[in-house]
């Protein structure tokens, strides 16, 4: 059986504060099932400080695809790797629109990371204009093969991210995600674990995590919330 993973994406959000009370919420409220926070590049050694030792793992939201030079404003894998980030988001929708990440460049990312010792959570996902005009399997079938075609998938992690369901309040229904999961599950086998990342709430987290192919969720808004937070973790937990 495929261990459950919830992670949350902080995004551009955080301070040193707020942060502490969120990650002293999230230690004490998880329980048996597998975490891990995403946070922005400047709060990575507070999160290493304060959840060493516990069962929360930490990870970036992006990072390069070179391993060094001439790269101002750029973080590397081997960076993050110093600072004991076990997972990192590789190619989320929003690198995609807002800052032009290709498909190439997001297989680059996912190589760099895998090169040292990260997780990715590599994520794929379609647009409303996409999924309307019935090219959802093609799109993150592209997406996916762009890594595929060129390393194995190993222990990285696969999200589906739905465009049209991030920050806009819509949310696919359990049906439609599991639809998209089982398509991406013949694509990279049994063993991928495949998180749902569309607008996951406490309110809705339970009978999305009760599909047969999702394995947790990649969680925005709610992961800034301890208690939405540990609830969706606890929907995560009771699946299955």
């Amino acid at each position: 059986m495929r261990a459950r993973l919830v992670a949350g994406n902080w995004k551009m959000n955080g301070s040193r504060a707020a942060n502490q009370v969120l990650l002293d919420a999230v230690v004490a409220g998880v329980r048996s099932v597998e975490c891990v926070v995403c946070v922005p590049f400047p709060y990575l050694a507070q999160a290493a400080e304060r959840l060493r030792g516990t069962q929360v793992a930490w990870g970036a939201q992006n990072l390069s695809e070179h391993a060094s030079g001439a790269h101002t404003g750029e973080v590397s894998a081997a960076m993050l790797a110093e600072f004991g980030c076990r997972y990192v988001l590789v190619g989320h929708s929003e690198r995609r629109q807002l800052y032009g990440e290709t498909d190439a460049q997001a297989a680059a990312k996912f190589a760099a990371a895998q090169g040292a010792g990260l997780k990715p959570i590599f994520c794929v996902g379609e647009t409303l204009e996409q999924r309307d005009a019935g090219r959802t399997e093609a799109v993150v079938a592209r997406q996916l093969d762009a890594v595929l075609g060129k390393r194995a998938f190993g222990d990285a992690v696969l999200a589906y991210e739905p465009v049209w369901a991030i920050g806009t309040g819509r949310t696919a229904t359990p049906e439609q995600a599991q639809a998209v999961h089982a398509f991406l599950r013949q694509r990279v086998g049994a063993a991928v674990r495949i998180l749902y990342g569309g607008s996951v709430k406490a309110q809705n987290a339970a009978a999305i995590f009760a599909m047969p192919d999702v394995d947790g969720g990649l969680i925005g808004g709610a992961s800034l919330v301890a208690q939405d937070f540990l609830a969706i973790c606890a929907a995560a937990q009771r699946k299955g």
